[in-house]
């Protein structure tokens, strides 16, 4: 598995490189729950930073995200979304939206999981469009920061979780 970055237009200063270890993070799920990355060794982790629930782009995202899990399950691979929500807001977008995995509250303190993987916008005070796929062994395998406005590719998600699968 070669692994690799796909960015638009993006800044890439503080994003964690293909290779290096995924910075390990515990955060709030929309059920209160403690959510710890290192939790997961042993498994796939699809790390999906988006900007805000209830918005149109994130929406549509996580949706096809929730439509299509089980090319994550099959892959072993866990999916944690992360923003900069509450676990509150989370809580009612996930009820709203049918969402069958973790939405993770990166509120307080605000965006720092989103700023040690180099993603949160300061200007707008949210997180980019960045995703994190992390292998069993805690490495970071795939970075993509898509630019404001431009939606994600699953099917490059699947690519890359089907590579991993192969070893």
């Amino acid at each position: 598995m070669t692994g690799q970055a796909a960015v638009v237009a993006v800044d890439l200063a503080g994003v964690p490189a293909v290779g290096q270890q995924a910075p390990d993070f515990t955060l709030a799920n929309q059920f209160g729950e403690p959510v710890r990355l290192a939790d997961f060794r042993g498994r796939n982790v699809v790390v999906v930073f988006y900007p805000f629930a209830f918005s149109g782009i994130c929406t549509g995202e996580l949706c096809e995200i929730r439509d299509n899990l089980d090319v994550f399950e099959h892959s072993d691979a866990e999916v944690l979304a992360v923003s900069v929500d509450s676990k509150f807001a989370l809580r009612a977008y996930a009820e709203q939206e049918g969402y069958g995995f973790s939405l993770l509250a990166d509120f307080w303190p605000h965006g720092a999981v989103a700023r040690e993987y180099g993603v949160f916008d300061e200007e707008s005070g949210m997180a980019r469009r960045g995703t994190f796929i992390i292998d069993a062994g805690g490495t970071v395998r795939y970075v993509v920061v898509n630019p404001r406005g431009q939606a994600r590719d699953l099917a490059e998600y699947r690519r890359i979780l089907a590579e991993l699968a192969q070893g």
